[in-house]
């Protein structure tokens, strides 16, 4: 018994892209919260380098500089490409650093600083549409030991992390072709993850072709943070983040 468990894990291991190691065979896609750049984080240390607020410049601690990004406001959907042109350090619960200019392009709401992140390949066309096929199985990582997650006090900066009442935000933890593997991490994270809030686990179909595992709704910035903390520290490598859906 043990033995098939066992083939069953690492098949599911084997069919899920290794994010934090950027696959240079298919462009970088992810969803979720970014950092606005303000001196006050830099000089706190809470990021380890500096911005000019007055430039459209964008930073993507993972990625090759020059790496070309499309971002994507999921509200109003205003987009730009821009060059990553720095490599700065951030708290890992963020995506990506942008300038304050970026973030007035696209009309970012400082309350939910959500962008949509895709790797723009040179010399192709290449869409959010066909990028979505990249994240069909997400990664479901064994309790090997990882980087641990600090994000609490990001910033003392005194700002309101109220999302507005007509807005939801999930985790999505894995997108699965199989529900009995989607039901199987779900029961994973149930069996070994102590504090989280067991009621916003849940699974979604999408139009009878995938599932999804899913965490929230949530409301509150804060609270988001506190499960995304519990669930990287469960093992996952990335995560992303999505409202309304």
């Amino acid at each position: 018994m043990k033995f098939k468990f066992l083939i069953f894990f690492f098949i599911i291991i084997s069919c899920s892209p290794q994010l934090s190691t950027i696959n240079k065979k298919k462009p970088y896609v992810a969803t979720g919260f970014v950092l606005v750049y303000n001196n006050f984080d830099y000089d706190q240390k809470i990021i380890k380098g500096k911005m000019n607020n007055d430039l459209m410049q964008i930073s993507h601690q993972n990625l090759k500089l020059g790496t070309m990004l499309k971002i994507t406001n999921p509200v109003n959907k205003k987009s730009v490409v821009l060059k990553n042109t720095k490599r700065i350090g951030i708290p890992e619960f963020y995506k990506l650093l942008i300038t304050k200019s970026v973030s007035q392009k696209l009309n970012l709401n400082p309350e939910l600083p959500i962008l949509e992140i895709i790797e723009v390949k040179k010399n192709k066309s290449f869409i959010a549409e066909k990028a979505k096929i990249y994240k069909e199985e997400k990664n479901i990582s064994s309790k090997a030991p990882i980087k641990s997650v600090t994000i609490s006090n990001i910033s003392k900066n005194k700002i309101n992390n109220s999302i507005n009442k007509s807005s939801k935000i999930f985790i999505l933890l894995g997108s699965f072709y199989s529900e009995d593997t989607a039901n199987f991490l779900r029961e994973r994270i149930i069996k070994e993850t102590i504090g989280f809030d067991l009621k916003k686990l849940k699974l979604k179909k999408i139009k009878n072709k995938e599932t999804q595992v899913i965490a929230g709704p949530y409301t509150s910035v804060n609270l988001l943070k506190n499960d995304y903390i519990k669930l990287k520290k469960f093992g996952f490598e990335e995560l992303d983040v999505f409202i309304n859906e």
